[in-house]
């Protein structure tokens, strides 16, 4: 299945289209697309079974992020070699834990509103949670696993990393800085879901490109490792790590500016597409 937000109403992408799905289950499922994460197994007997009708054309245009309001989301630090490389750290031996807030949440496409003079980029594969998941061992995990979605981890840099105690978590947490989409993807639509194209460019500039197979902690062994220490949800997001090419990771730096294009793509899911645009600046302590 390929699941979307449609002007704040829960569809099914099909090959004609958009099918609201309250309408096609008469009610048996609301128009929420985040609460139908909840009632998982049910939603996806009744979509593997249903006589779904024709969709009516998908405006993209008013496409939001496939899940608005998740319980909690995770994002992971250092998840690709080369990327821990150009960051000038040690791998990992356990997975670097950080979260973006809620309000940064937003859909595939619109305008990046920059905050500051130093915002990167960070392309990522989402993972999106169909069912409670608590010390759930690496072979099992799949089966807790709703869909895939594009990410972008976007991230102001000074912010992120001012002396003396870094915040990631504030820094990656401006309005905008994680656009999710265009479509959640259920694992059994791709021949392997653990390893996917993902990539960005700037103005047709290719400056990402690696698959997802190359993770240092795949999707299962994060699974395992969050859900060892606390539930997961259905519905909550697990941001997976982006590959080497960010911005801060150059020699020199290079950070976005207004006017430029980013997109965004993960193999058989899609594309997310932000114009940069100027923002209000932010203000710290002198």
């Amino acid at each position: 299945m390929r699941i979307a937000n449609l002007a704040g109403r829960l569809v099914l992408v099909t090959a004609t289209g958009a099918v609201d799905v309250e309408e096609a289950s008469r009610g048996r499922f609301g128009p929420d697309p985040t609460a139908v994460y909840r009632d998982w197994r049910d939603f996806t007997a009744w979509a593997a079974s249903a006589d779904l009708p024709d969709g009516t054309p998908l405006d993209e245009t008013l496409l939001g992020a496939p899940v608005p309001e998740p319980g909690q989301i995770f994002a992971i630090g250092l998840n690709y070699r080369e990327h821990a490389t150009e960051s000038g750290l040690d791998f990992p031996v356990e997975p670097p834990v950080f979260t973006k807030f809620r309000t940064s949440l937003t859909g595939p496409y619109g305008e990046l509103a920059l905050p500051g003079d130093t915002v990167d980029w960070e392309a990522e594969l989402v993972v999106v949670i169909g069912r409670e998941a608590r010390h759930v061992a690496a072979a099992d995990a799949w089966a807790y696993v709703a869909g895939l979605t594009v990410g972008q981890d976007y991230s102001e840099r000074t912010r992120q990393l001012l002396p003396p105690a870094p915040q990631f978590s504030l820094g990656k947490s401006f309005p905008g800085f994680a656009p999710i989409g265009p479509v959640v993807v259920t694992p059994d639509e791709f021949p392997d879901p653990g390893n996917l194209e993902i990539g960005c460019s700037i103005d047709g500039e290719q400056v990402q490109k690696a698959r997802t197979g190359d993770l240092i902690f795949s999707v299962p062994v994060l699974i395992e490792r969050l859900s060892a220490v606390l539930p997961l949800q259905p519905g909550d997001l697990i941001f997976t790590g982006t590959p080497s090419g960010v911005g801060g990771g150059r020699n020199p730096k290079r950070f976005l500016v207004a006017g430029e294009e980013v997109v965004t793509w993960v193999e058989g899911i899609g594309q997310l597409r932000q114009r940069c645009v100027p923002g209000i600046p932010y203000t710290t302590a002198s």
